[in-house]
């Protein structure tokens, strides 16, 4: 076996950290170079440092065969999301892997200089974190970003008749997935197959949050599900009422459903878009609508908040099934 696809067991944790993950710091001295226990994180005037983490979990989130790079992008899109509904920029992030036996040194190679791309597409840099062993692949990432206090996105900040928009296509991750899994009978185009494909193993982040942060008054990323996230943001003081026929699907989508090959309901209950539901006040509207095309993001207004609990059609339908997604459900 070449040195490339050797085990871990033949390299030691320092060397880990040395040649493939010390150079995902970008010589920023909050990292002390990886030589102490701990870092520090910059203050930014007039700005609040904005913490999330994300895990995902082999078998859970991913499987066993898909390469690095998917890896390493579900793992940066899943923060970065969090922080673009909010209203924040990525600056730095800490990242804790537990690798079992299986892993190798070419492995880590890919893995690592994917981040890098990564890390310079969005703007940010490792900070630190932990290796250790497992018997399954885990990694778990916390993300700092910074805001400006009252520019933060929040999920519960609501009024009637306030405009609800979303970005992107609604379910495409999800497609991904059932073809993966042969549970979607799938006798199309191999074009149609391979672009549901990369949106299951390569999901990109919405990062528009911070462009419209002071324009909306919530915001939320959609990896419950458009409807399980929704209801996250009415809560039980609220109510949303959809126009089905707004909410943004693909061309090849429309194919999907056209086909029978999934229904509707199962597209608006899904995780993993990582797209975002924005609560806009009216008088906002065409501001929100302008910057996305200004950043060429496609973004639909797909209903308003109402009086009355519950995510309904605008035929009075109630739109919440019994069994929407739910972690630990």
């Amino acid at each position: 076996m070449t040195e490339k696809f050797s085990k871990l067991k033949s390299i030691s944790e320092s060397q880990i950290i040395e040649k493939y993950l010390k150079k995902l710091n970008f010589n920023k001295k909050e990292s002390f170079g990886f030589n102490n226990d701990a870092s520090y994180l910059n203050s930014f005037n007039n700005n609040k440092n904005i913490v999330t983490n994300d895990s995902i979990v082999e078998d859970v989130d991913f499987f066993k065969n898909d390469s690095a790079q998917s890896i390493a992008q579900k793992i940066v899109t899943s923060n970065l999301s969090d922080l673009s509904a909010m209203g924040s920029k990525p600056y730095c992030y800490t990242l804790n892997l537990c690798m079992p036996k299986y892993i190798t040194i070419n492995w880590l190679e890919s893995f690592s200089d994917y981040l890098i791309k990564l890390q310079k597409k969005y703007n940010f840099f490792l900070l630190g974190g932990d290796l250790s062993k497992s018997k399954q692949l885990m990694i778990s990432s916390t993300f700092f970003g910074h805001a400006e206090y009252k520019n933060i996105i929040s999920r519960n900040k609501v009024s009637i008749d306030d405009d609800i928009w979303v970005t992107g296509s609604l379910g495409e991750s999800y497609v991904g997935l059932k073809i993966l899994k042969n549970k979607v009978s799938i006798n199309i185009d191999i074009k149609i197959k391979n672009y549901f494909l990369k949106k299951y193993y390569y999901p990109t982040p919405c990062m528009i949050g911070y462009k419209i942060a002071k324009y909306c008054n919530s915001g939320i990323d959609i990896s419950d599900g458009f409807i399980g996230d929704l209801k996250k943001i009415v809560g039980t003081r609220f109510g949303a009422k959809i126009k089905l026929n707004s909410l943004p699907t693909s061309r090849f989508m429309k194919i999907i459903l056209k086909k029978n090959l999934l229904r509707f309901d199962e597209i608006i209950n899904c995780g993993d878009d990582y797209e975002l539901i924005l609560i806009v006040p009216n008088k906002n509207s065409n501001k929100i609508q302008e910057i996305a095309h200004k950043n060429k993001i496609k973004i639909s207004k797909i209903g308003k908040i109402i009086k009355t609990n519950g995510i309904f059609s605008e035929y009075g339908k109630s739109l919440v099934p019994k069994n929407y997604f739910k972690h630990f459900a």
